[in-house]
C-alpha cells in the first residue's frame, strides 16, 4: 500500500477512535460494552495501521 494512502486510512481511523471515545463519555450506560468492544477494535486497527505506516517510512 502507499504512503499515502496508509496515511489517509490512519487517518480516518483516528477519527473513528475519537468518536467512539466521545460516544464511550457521553453515552448511555446500557450501551458502555459494545461501544468498549468496539473502541479496543478500532484501537487495535489504529495501532496496526500506525505500525505499517512507520515501517514504510522507516522510523
Amino acid at each position: 500500500m502507499a504512503i499515502r494512502l496508509l496515511a489517509r486510512e490512519l487517518y480516518r481511523q483516528q477519527k473513528v477512535v475519537e468518536d467512539l471515545e466521545h460516544r464511550l463519555a457521553v453515552g448511555p450506560p446500557a450501551d458502555q460494552e459494545k461501544i468498549k468492544e468496539a473502541l479496543r477494535k478500532a484501537r487495535a486497527e489504529r495501532d496496526y495501521l500506525r505500525r505499517a505506516l512507520d515501517g514504510k517510512i522507516g522510523r
